[in-house]
C-alpha cells in the first residue's frame, strides 16, 4: 500500500497486488503443467519411452443393430460400456460391408471395425503412459471442449500475470530501470531468436 503522503496519482492500485497474489495462486497449477510439459514435449525422445500398452478384443454385436439405418450412439456406447473405453468417438465411418468406430482422448485411441453381415467386431485400443498424457493435455489434444476452455482460461491468467507483474514493477522505485532493463533483454533475446535460430 501507498504513504499517507505520496500523491493519488503515484499510488499503487490495491487491486492491482491483489489480481497479482492471488491470480498466481490460482494460476500456479496450471504454471507448472505448461512449463514442465512444454521441456517433456520439446524433448520427447528424452521422456516418452517404451511402446503403449496395447489390448486386443473380439466380440458380436447383433446383426439387427448393424442393418438398415444404423444407430451409431447406441453401437458406440455398447462397445464402450463392454469393455470400458474412454475418450470421445470421434470418427464413425459406414461402408456396406463395415462399419468403422475411432474414440480418441489424451493418451488414448480405440478402433473397432465390426462386419455387418456377422456382426462379429476386433478392437483394439491402445493407452500411451502419464508423461504422454501430460503432453497431450499440453496441446489440447482429443481433450474435448471442457479442457479447451481451460487453456484459454490458463492464457488469460498468465497474460494477467505478466501485465500486473509489470504494472508493480513500474512502482518499485529502486528496481523499476533495473527490471525493466532486464525485461527488454529479455524481449530483444526472443526477437533474436526468432530472426536468425528458426530455419
Amino acid at each position: 500500500m501507498s504513504t499517507a503522503g505520496e500523491p493519488r496519482g503515484h499510488r499503487l492500485p490495491y487491486w492491482v497486488r491483489w489480481l497479482h497474489l492471488y491470480g498466481s495462486l490460482l494460476g500456479l497449477a496450471a504454471t507448472l503443467l505448461f512449463a514442465v510439459t512444454g521441456l517433456t514435449l520439446n524433448h520427447a525422445e528424452w521422456f516418452e519411452s517404451g511402446e503403449p500398452a496395447v489390448r486386443t478384443l473380439a466380440g458380436e454385436l447383433p446383426v439387427d443393430q448393424l442393418a438398415g439405418t444404423v444407430d451409431k450412439l447406441a453401437i458406440a456406447e455398447r462397445l464402450r460400456a463392454e469393455h470400458h473405453l474412454r475418450g470421445a468417438v470421434s470418427d464413425f465411418g459406414i461402408a456396406d460391408d463395415e462399419c468403422v468406430v475411432v474414440w480418441k482422448g489424451p493418451a488414448y485411441s480405440a478402433d473397432a471395425t465390426i462386419e455387418r453381415s456377422t456382426g462379429k467386431y476386433k478392437l483394439e485400443e491402445s493407452r500411451r503412459p502419464l508423461l504422454a498424457l501430460l503432453d497431450d493435455l499440453h496441446k489440447g489434444r482429443d481433450c474435448g471442449p471442457v479442457w479447451s476452455v481451460v487453456i484459454d482460461a490458463s492464457a488469460v491468467v498468465l497474460t494477467g500475470l505478466s501485465l500486473t507483474g509489470l504494472w508493480l514493477l513500474l512502482y518499485l522505485k529502486k528496481r523499476r530501470r533495473t527490471g525493466l532493463l532486464v525485461g527488454f533483454v529479455g524481449l530483444v533475446a526472443l526477437l533474436a531468436v526468432v530472426a536468425f535460430g528458426i530455419p
